[in-house]
């Protein structure tokens, strides 16, 4: 097949996953804000996108980690990898990403990409070595696993803080004033604004480093260089095209399947996030986003009293995150397979993938959710965190009034029988001194008038 044809379809594949990407990712910025109400949903998506937009220009470090550090670009025979295995491999992301966008689950882009990538890369060249595995524990894998925890830390650290410092309550008294939080919504738009702007920093940035890579692998392009403008224009434009089509999916399931947000915790867990892509970002991880807000609103919800965990949906999370990175591998490995066998190979690979994305899509429209019922319906996803509503706690605090006042009643009713029987147990006490008292007079009247009769006969 024409190498100059192969590089064009390949950049058109990988600015389609960027695009996916965008709306796979777009719940990671803007879920928190319009589950509170802070911001309406499409407001959120098209501010999401233009700060997608303006992010994807502010740095290029991860483009070099996944154009240079990732995946070989020459072995010692020449080049490791070429744009055929490119294909395969962005055809593995691409596929697993809308399995999981069609599933709802707020699973890893990156991942994707890596899995793909890596799987392509060790079955096209039949060897290991052109995979970097100590770039991929260092730069992907490593952040996988600390950046939620360390973002979750924080987000329960904030939302503890945020109710500390908010709390309102009597002087004299000490009893709970209405607590009034409502600035946080309002610093929500900012918070939530600044993790879109960390997303493009570090998202758009993966999508530049493929097509960067692709460019060296086939010649264009001197190994070592970073993206062209061309590139990183075309690149932004795809991330925020998808941002503003909205992946309202998995917008319900951050917003509300993992916890009932309040705005206090939503700012909490966007700043939280933000603060660690933006880290990552700066130091080159090819850090996923997705993992990071995920750790941040369980995080957060765990900060604010009175949550509980249901671990079980945790757990089909983390089984999702655990299979993206193999599963996409697998996937990616299996094109490249096809693909060796030429021309046809690749168009079996074409073909195949295009049914599967279309087939996907149309499954999609069955059940569709968008902006009108992305945070309704949450018991359709399974939660992993549920704190009691406002209505919920009126409910619970309703009843324990009515028993408070049911006890109340029936202690008063005994101690109104127990006064009764103490008055009785009076009254008879007070009938048997009066009984004795008048037996003892009628006692004492019938001795009289034999003592006097028995006086008279003494004097005679």
């Amino acid at each position: 097949m024409d190498l100059t044809f192969m590089v064009v379809l390949v950049i058109a594949l990988a600015l389609f996953f960027d695009f996916t990407n965008g709306f796979h990712d777009t719940a990671n910025a803007m879920a928190t804000p319009i589950a509170t109400g802070a911001i309406k949903p499409k407001t959120a998506v098209a501010l999401a996108a233009v700060l997608n937009l303006v992010g994807a220009f502010l740095s290029t470090e991860v483009a070099k980690t996944i154009s240079g550090g990732i995946i070989n670009e020459s072995g010692p025979h020449g080049i490791a990898i070429t744009p055929e295995m490119i294909f395969a491999g962005l055809m593995g992301a691409v596929l697993w990403n809308l399995l999981t966008w069609l599933l709802g689950l707020p699973s890893s882009s990156s991942h994707a990409l890596f899995g793909g990538l890596i799987g392509a890369a060790i079955v096209g060249t039949w060897s290991f070595g052109a995979v970097n595995f100590a770039v991929v524990v260092s730069k992907v894998l490593l952040p996988a696993i600390l950046a939620p925890a360390i973002a979750g830390l924080v987000a329960y650290l904030c939302t503890k803080l945020a109710y500390g410092i908010t709390r309102r309550s009597d002087p004299d008294s000490g009893d709970k004033l209405t607590q009034k939080r409502g600035g946080f919504r309002r610093g929500q738009v900012f918070s939530s604004s600044l993790v879109a702007l960390a997303h493009g920093t570090n998202d758009a940035q993966k999508t530049m480093g493929v097509i960067t890579l692709v460019l060296v692998a086939s010649g264009l392009q001197t190994a070592g260089t970073g993206p062209h403008i061309w590139v990183i224009t075309a690149c932004a434009i795809a991330i925020a095209g998808g941002t503003y089509a909205g992946g309202w999916r998995i917008i319900r399931t951050l917003g509300s399947g993992l916890t009932d947000v309040k705005p206090a915790q939503g700012f909490a867990a966007e700043t939280s996030t933000a603060a660690a892509i933006l880290a990552s970002s700066h130091l080159g991880f090819a850090l996923s986003t997705t993992h990071v807000a995920s750790g941040s609103v369980i995080g957060s919800g765990l900060g604010r009293k009175g949550s509980t965990v249901r671990w079980g949906a945790i757990g089909k999370i983390s089984l999702g995150w655990l299979f993206t990175l193999p599963a996409a591998a697998i996937v990616g490995g299996l094109a490249a397979l096809l693909i060796r066998t030429g021309v046809v190979g690749i168009t079996v690979v074409a073909i195949l993938g295009l049914g599967a994305i279309l087939f996907m899509f149309y499954m999609s429209q069955r059940d569709s959710v968008d902006h009108n019922n992305a945070i309704s319906d949450v018991d359709a996803v399974g939660e992993a965190m549920h704190i009691p509503s406002k209505k919920e706690r009126d409910k619970l605090a309703a009843k324990a009034r009515l028993a408070q006042k049911v006890a109340e009643k029936a202690a008063k009713r005994a101690a109104e029988t127990d006064t009764a029987r103490a008055a009785a147990q009076t009254a008879l006490d007070r009938a048997d001194t009066a009984v004795l008292r008048a037996m003892t007079k009628a006692a004492a009247d019938a001795k009289g008038p034999k003592a006097k009769a028995g006086a008279k006969k003494g004097k005679k």
